[in-house]
């Protein structure tokens, strides 16, 4: 099969859904208001409400959501065949990460901006805020303790990956002064800001930048541990300053990174007429996972995440200049994270290899294959770079520049919603010294996750890894189903219909609760007595929720239906 088919397909699937589906939502299903004030505006504090343009909020938006999950996902997922993977992203993408999260901007920008755990005490009741909260607490400690193992890790692999992405900072911080001093449009400025950043790729060939010269060999302060405690102390800086400071300039620059991969991916393809060798179909070996529900599990992000929420809620709901805007950062956002994960899929079975043996070899067990991934894509898509000429090892270091920056970004956002997380259970609890105070309930975003990242054990692959990362999947397809439960709540007492977003929310909890189950019989079956109560934990909050956010479906659901009391007859006048 050539890649440029399926690509070509994918792109117009993806257009039809944004012109036609993505409309449909807008128009019937959240009615969005262009007249509606925002929170942007009526909040507006200059750090955290500032109003944005809508293809700059764009860049900040798809780029916290995408990190390296819509690139490691779809090359692990294409061990069960490229038809498999590929329909669930586009499938996914187009029904059910749009929906999800489109929906979960509006409704927070309806209700001042809260984040999808607070909404939940608003749209369904106090105890699922309780219950939400944890699983989002979770759920957001391991995205950043595992974001920054793997920066750190392609920092150890690629040392001269680090000069650019360190470079990439102030060139931020230069453009966000310009463009917010001179209220400039951001577009000019970041696009040079992208060429510089490339350019210093040659500079970084010359100055490769490694820990290794200070680095233990084992134990804690190992060379990657070193870079993960650097990033945590970065990140703690980074998730306090302005938006637009830092984090608005550096996503719009590596929005642009995401148009420039996927150019490389299809120009590498045209040129190269690559093929497709991996068979569409893969006959697993015998006690591999099966694809069913695996398979939605592995590939979140690229297909519908829970993060998703957590960040269109969380940061961008505080930047939408205009409630229209939605349509396009929510929809289009999660329409560039599925474009990612198809560049993904091309790159593990038509750019990393030539033959079925050598893919075989690469996916030979699902072990191999979760172990090779984020090697695969970088290596695909340095190949499809030389087919247009640019040599191997630039090429080698652009793919990864392009998931470092990713997967930073997201860091970022991911510790900066950690502290709204933080801050929201403190005031639960009664810890105002913490609820009130940005520098503590930033310090304890910062350090669960580190302390995490940096626990032994796990086998070769670390405690991260090796661990908790098995669950990582279901609590992220977890916080996916019960956002879509928020939703569809909230959809129902405005009395539209829900079922755009009942369907998605049904298939994706039947899906995680099925994932759960199962990975709970294999963790006690290999005796992993961390594993096993985390997991029992996670599915009987899962439970409760689900519960919950049915009972108040159904008291919307039977509320709008209900006829209006007959009125008693006027007497007639004596």
């Amino acid at each position: 099969m050539p890649a440029i088919v399926v690509a070509i397909a994918v792109a117009v699937l993806f257009y039809l859904g944004y012109r036609y589906y993505s409309a449909y939502l807008a128009k019937k299903v959240y009615a969005l208001d262009p007249a509606f004030e925002t929170p942007a505006h009526s909040m507006r504090d200059g750090i955290d409400f500032v109003p944005t343009n809508k293809h700059v909020l764009f860049g900040h938006h798809f780029t916290s959501v995408a990190g390296a999950a819509p690139i490691v996902g779809p090359a692990i997922a294409v061990f069960w065949g490229w038809g498999p993977a590929l329909a669930w992203v586009v499938l996914g993408t187009i029904f059910a990460a749009g929906v999800h999260d489109f929906g979960a901007l509006v409704v927070s920008v309806r209700h001042r901006a809260k984040s999808i755990g607070t909404l939940a005490k608003e749209v369904v009741n106090k105890r699922a805020r309780t219950l939400f909260l944890l699983i989002i607490f979770f759920l957001l400690t391991l995205v950043n303790a595992v974001f920054a193992v793997v920066i750190g890790n392609l920092f150890v692999a690629n040392p001269e990956a680090v000069l650019p992405i360190l470079l990439e900072i102030p060139l931020a911080i230069g453009i966000g002064q310009y463009v917010y001093r001179t209220r400039s449009a951001a577009l000019i400025p970041s696009i040079v800001g992208v060429i510089l950043l490339y350019v210093s790729i040659l500079l970084g060939q010359v100055l490769p930048i490694s820990l290794a010269g200070i680095a233990a060999e084992d134990g804690l302060f190992t060379e990657r541990n070193l870079w993960v405690i650097l990033l945590f102390a970065y990140t703690f800086i980074a998730s306090r300053l302005p938006v637009w400071v830092l984090l608005q300039p550096r996503d719009y620059i590596n929005s642009h990174q995401l148009f420039i991969a996927l150019g490389v991916v299809g120009l590498g393809i045209i040129v190269g007429m690559d093929q497709i060798v991996a068979p569409a179909f893969n006959d697993t070996p015998e006690g591999s996972p099966s694809w069913f529900p695996f398979l939605f599990i592995t590939i979140a992000c690229g297909a519908i995440s829970g993060f998703h929420s957590l960040v269109s809620s969380g940061t961008t709901s505080k930047q939408l200049d205009k409630e229209t805007d939605a349509r396009y950062v929510g929809y289009m956002g999660a329409v560039g994270e599925g474009s990612l994960a198809t560049a993904s899929i091309l790159a593990a079975t038509a750019g990393v290899v030539a033959t079925t043996a050598e893919w075989d070899e690469l996916y030979s067990d699902f072990s191999t294959a979760s172990g090779g991934a984020a090697g695969n894509f970088v290596q695909g898509i340095a190949n499809f770079a030389g087919n247009i000429g640019v040599p191997a090892s630039i090429g080698v270091i652009f793919a990864a520049i392009v998931v470092i920056s990713f997967a930073a970004t997201t860091m970022d956002t991911g510790v900066r919603l950690q502290r709204y997380i933080v801050q929201e259970i403190a005031e639960i609890a009664g810890a105002r010294a913490i609820s009130r105070n940005i520098t503590v309930a930033t310090a304890i975003a910062v350090l669960v996750p580190l302390v995490m990242a940096l626990l032994p054990g796990g086998g070769d692959e670390g405690y991260t890894f090796g661990v908790l990362w098995q669950l990582f999947g279901t609590t992220n397809q977890l916080t996916a189903g019960l956002a879509l439960a928020v939703i569809a709540v909230w959809v129902t007492r405005n009395r539209r219909n829900p079922l755009a977003v009942l369907i998605p929310l049904v298939f994706l909890l039947a899906m995680t609760s099925w994932a759960l189950v199962e990975n709970l019989g294999n963790f006690i079956e290999e005796k992993q007595w961390v594993l096993a109560p985390l997991d029992a934990i996670i599915f009987l909050l899962a439970i409760w929720l689900i519960a919950e956010a049915a009972i108040a479906l159904w008291k919307s659901w039977t509320s709008r239906t209900e006829a209006p009391s007959p009125q008693p007859e006027p007497e007639p006048e004596k």
